[in-house]
C-alpha cells in the first residue's frame, strides 16, 4: 500500500502541467481586494488630475531649404550644403539660448502674467520667511532657509537680468523641436498654461529664427566684401611686383622668344647631331676602303683593281673595254702581219696608251679614297666641336629658363589668384542688398482648443491598469510567498500523503470558544460531522485486511486541533464499536476539559504507575457512549513515562477490550512523546491546520514520524474555511457541501 501510494504522487508531479486553473483561482479568492485597491487608486488619480492646471501645446511649421536659388554661386561664402550636419547645426540653433532670450525680449515676457506668477509666489514666499525668522532665530538651525547673512542690494539691471534668466529656463523646459524624418520640416512646439500664448510663441521663434538668418547673412556678406576688397588690393600689387620682376630679368638677359631660345639651340643639337652621325657612318665605310688602298699600295694599279669600290667604277669599267677592244685588235693584225710591221708597232702602242690610261685612272681613284677618308675625319672632328659648343651654350640657356619659367609662373599664380578674389568680390558685392531666407513656415500656430496634459481619461485609465495589475502581481505574490496547506491537492501534491478528508472550521464565539468538542453530538447532520464520518470510513477501508485497533493522533505544533480530531474520532468510531479516548498529552492535557471532566484526578499516569485501578482511571462518557482514559497526574519526565513497557502492555491490553483506541499525543515537532509510542501503535494520524501550517513544518514532523518506524495512515486536513475553499477550486468543496446541504446545518 505504501510503494502504491508514493509512486502515484510522483508520478504526477513529475508531468510539469501549467494548470491555468490555478492562476484564475488565485485571481477569483483575490478579486474584492483586487478590485478595491484599482477603484482607490484610480479614485485618487482622478483628484488629483482635476486639481492639475491644464497645459496647452501650440505647434509650428518650419521649412528648412538646404539649397537656395541664388542669383549668383556664393554658396562657399554662406557654407549652404544639402548635408544632414547642416539641418541638425539648424535644429540647435533653434533650441538655443541666444534665440530663446530675443524671443523672449520681444514678446516682453518678463511683463506676462504666465510668468509673473512665479516671481510673485517667489516673492511671497521670501516675505513669509522674513516674518516667521524677524530676528534671525532660525538661521542657527535651518542655515539652508534662513541664511544669516543678507544678500547684497542687486541693480535693477541685475534684477532684470535674473528675471530674464529664470524665464529662460521655464522657456527652454517648454520649447521642443521635432524634426519630421525623411523631410527638411520641423515642428517646433511650445507649451503653456496660456493656448493663446503657447501659439504666439510657437511662432515666433519661427519668425525670429528667419530674421536671425537673414540678418547673420547680411553680416556675413558685408564682411566678406570688406576682406574680400582688402585682399583684392592687395593681390593686384603682388601681380604688379611680379610683371615687373619677369619684364626686368628678359631685358637683363635679353631673352627673346618664350623660352629664351632654347628650342632653337635644342632644334641645331638635333641637326648636329643628325649630321654627326651621317659622318661617323661615312667615315667609317671609307675607313674600310682606306685601309684596303694602304694595303695593296696607293701607286699599283694591278692590285688595287681587287676592290670592288675601284672595280666598279664606271671609267674604269669603260677603261677596260677600250683595253680589251685594243687587245681584240692587236691579235688579229698579229694573225696577219709580223711584229715589226707598222701596223703591228702602231697596235702596240695604242693598247700600251690603254693600259697606261687604265692604270692611271685606277691610281686617281685610290688617291680620291685618301682624300674622302681624310675629308669624313675632319668633318667629324668639326661636327663634334658644333655639338659641344652648342651644349655648352643650351646649358646656359636652360639655367635662364628655368628662371624666366619660375617668374612667370609666380605671375600667372598670382594673375589666378587676382582673377578669382575679382571674381568672388563681384558675385558678393552684386548680392549685397539681396535678402533670401534658408527657412519659411509652411504651418502657422493656431491657438489649441484642448489642453495636451494632463490626458485625463489617459491617466486614469493608466492609473486603473497600473494600479489593477499592481494588486494582481502582489495577489500572485502572496501566493507564491503563502506555503501552507490549504486543500487536499495541496497535502497530496506537497507531502505525498494519503489524505483521509477534511474537517471545516466552525464559527467560534465568546462563549464557545471549542465548537468542535460537541459539534458532533449537537449537530449530528452538520458539515462536521459528516467530514468526520468520511474520515472513519477511511481509517476503517484503509486497513481491511488488518484493522487498525491503537491510532495516535499527532500534529506538527500546538493548537491544529488534534485534540478535537481525537474526539470527533471517538464520536464516529463509537457508533460502530466499543472505543476508548486517552489523552497521552502529559504536557498539555485538554480531553478533560473537552468532556467537562475536571473532578476526574486519576487517569493514564496513575494507571501506568499503578497507584490506582483501572475502574478509578477510565471513565464512560455516555453522551458520546465511549471510555475516556484523562491524563491524570502530570509526571515529571512524560517521555519515560510513555515509553515504558508498562504503558506497552496496557496499550497491548486494553486494545483485547477495545475495538479501537485513540490516543491524542502531542505534537510531533515540539517533544518527541509522539514518537515513543511508534512501537504501540498500529497507525498515526496526522493533523494539518489549514491555512496556518506550511508544507516545510509538516514535512519535518512527517519525517521524524518516519524515523521512528511509525505507520502514518494519512492526513486529516483541520479548520478548513469551506466557502473560501470553494470560491478557490469551484465545485470541488463548496458546491460539494452546498448540493448537500451540509453547510448550513
Amino acid at each position: 500500500m505504501d510503494a502504491s501510494r508514493t509512486d502515484q504522487p510522483n508520478a504526477i508531479s513529475n508531468e510539469e502541467i501549467i494548470d491555468l486553473r490555478q492562476y484564475w483561482r488565485v485571481l477569483t479568492s483575490h478579486k474584492w481586494g483586487i478590485i478595491s485597491f484599482s477603484l482607490i487608486i484610480t479614485l485618487m488619480t482622478t483628484l488629483v488630475v482635476f486639481n492639475i492646471t491644464p497645459v496647452y501645446k501650440g505647434t509650428s511649421t518650419l521649412l528648412i531649404e538646404s539649397q537656395q536659388a541664388n542669383v549668383v554661386s556664393i554658396q562657399e561664402v554662406y557654407g549652404i550644403d544639402g548635408s544632414s550636419e547642416y539641418l541638425l547645426t539648424q535644429f540647435e540653433i533653434l533650441k538655443s539660448r541666444s534665440l530663446a532670450k530675443k524671443v523672449i525680449l520681444k514678446l516682453d515676457l518678463i511683463n506676462h502674467p504666465t510668468y509673473n506668477q512665479a516671481d510673485s509666489n517667489s516673492s511671497e514666499t521670501f516675505t513669509f520667511l522674513k516674518e516667521i525668522n524677524p530676528q534671525g532665530l532660525l538661521s542657527e538651525y535651518f542655515p539652508d532657509l534662513f541664511p544669516t547673512q543678507v544678500d547684497p542690494i542687486l541693480s535693477e539691471s541685475d534684477v532684470y537680468d535674473e528675471k530674464v534668466d529664470r524665464i529662460l529656463i521655464n522657456y527652454l523646459d517648454s520649447m521642443s523641436i521635432a524634426p519630421i524624418r525623411k523631410t527638411q520640416l520641423v515642428n517646433i512646439s511650445f507649451e503653456s498654461t496660456d493656448a493663446k500664448l503657447a501659439a504666439i510663441i510657437a511662432n515666433e521663434v519661427a519668425n525670429t529664427y528667419i530674421e536671425d538668418n537673414l540678418a547673420a547673412k547680411l553680416e556675413l556678406t558685408i564682411k566678406a566684401t570688406t576682406w574680400l576688397n582688402t585682399q583684392l588690393k592687395g593681390q593686384r600689387i603682388n601681380l604688379t611686383h611680379a610683371e615687373n620682376r619677369l619684364q626686368e630679368y628678359r631685358e637683363a638677359e635679353q631673352i627673346v622668344g618664350r623660352d629664351g631660345g632654347l628650342g632653337i639651340a635644342e632644334r641645331e643639337i638635333d641637326l648636329v647631331s643628325t649630321k654627326l652621325v651621317e659622318a661617323k657612318r661615312e667615315r667609317l665605310q671609307l675607313k674600310n676602303l682606306y685601309d684596303q688602298v694602304q694595303k695593296f699600295g696607293p701607286n699599283n694599279a694591278a692590285r688595287l683593281q681587287q676592290i670592288p669600290l675601284i672595280l666598279g667604277h664606271a671609267l674604269v669599267q669603260n677603261l677596260k673595254q677600250v683595253t680589251a677592244q685594243v687587245e681584240l685588235r692587236r691579235s688579229e693584225v698579229a694573225n696577219r702581219y709580223g711584229k715589226k710591221h707598222p701596223k703591228m708597232k702602231a697596235i702596240n702602242s695604242e693598247l700600251s696608251r690603254a693600259y697606261s690610261n687604265l692604270n692611271r685612272q685606277i691610281v686617281s681613284i685610290a688617291r680620291g679614297i685618301e682624300n674622302k677618308y681624310q675629308v669624313a675625319i675632319d668633318t667629324v672632328a668639326s661636327l663634334e666641336d658644333s655639338l659641344s659648343s652648342t651644349r655648352n651654350r643650351m646649358q646656359v640657356l636652360s639655367r635662364k629658363a628655368y628662371k624666366l619659367n619660375e617668374l612667370q609662373q609666380d605671375v600667372n599664380t598670382k594673375r589666378e589668384l587676382f582673377e578669382q578674389f575679382h571674381i568672388r568680390f563681384s558675385e558678393t558685392s552684386a548680392t549685397g542688398d539681396l535678402r533670401t531666407a534658408n527657412a519659411r513656415i509652411t504651418d502657422q500656430a493656431e491657438t489649441p482648443r484642448l489642453p495636451t496634459t494632463p490626458n485625463k481619461k489617459l491617466i486614469m485609465a493608466l492609473a486603473f491598469v497600473v494600479s489593477f495589475l499592481f494588486a494582481v502581481m502582489v495577489a500572485f505574490l502572496l501566493k507564491a510567498l503563502d506555503n501552507t496547506l490549504k486543500s487536499s491537492q495541496e497535502v497530496e501534491q506537497k507531502l505525498n500523503e494519503i489524505m483521509l478528508g477534511l474537517l471545516p472550521l466552525l464559527p467560534n464565539s465568546r462563549n464557545n470558544r471549542n465548537p468542535s468538542y460537541r459539534q458532533f453530538i449537537e449537530e449530528p447532520h452538520s458539515t462536521y460531522a459528516e467530514s468526520l464520518r468520511t474520515i472513519r470510513t477511511g481509517i476503517i477501508l484503509s486497513s481491511l485486511d488488518n484493522p487498525y485497533k491503537t491510532i495516535c493522533v499527532t500534529s506538527t505544533v500546538p493548537t491544529e486541533g488534534k485534540t478535537s480530531v481525537a474526539l470527533g474520532l471517538a464520536y464516529s468510531l463509537a457508533q460502530v464499536g466499543t472505543v476508548l479516548l486517552i489523552d497521552a498529552d502529559m504536557r498539555r492535557p485538554s480531553i478533560h476539559r473537552a468532556l467537562l471532566m475536571t473532578e476526574q484526578k486519576a487517569g493514564l499516569s496513575n494507571l501506568v504507575a499503578q497507584t490506582h485501578s483501572m475502574e478509578e482511571c477510565i471513565v464512560n462518557h455516555q453522551e458520546g457512549n465511549f471510555d475516556v482514559l484523562v491524563c491524570g497526574t502530570l509526571p515529571p519526565n512524560p517521555s519515560e513515562l510513555l515509553s515504558s513497557n508498562r504503558l506497552k502492555n496496557l496499550l497491548k491490553g486494553l486494545s483485547n477490550v477495545y475495538d479501537k483506541i485513540i490516543i491524542d499525543t502531542a505534537p510531533c515537532q515540539s517533544v518527541s512523546d509522539a514518537l515513543v509510542l511508534s512501537p504501540m501503535v498500529d497507525a498515526y494520524l496526522y493533523v494539518v491546520k489549514s491555512d496556518s501550517t506550511t508544507a516545510q513544518q509538516a514535512k519535518s514532523g512527517l519525517k521524524r514520524l518516519r524515523q521512528a518506524n511509525g505507520n502514518i495512515a494519512g492526513i486529516i486536513l483541520n479548520q478548513v474555511d469551506i466557502k473560501r475553499l470553494g470560491q478557490y477550486y469551484g465545485e470541488d468543496y463548496g458546491g460539494y457541501y452546498d448540493t448537500y446541504g451540509y453547510a448550513g446545518k
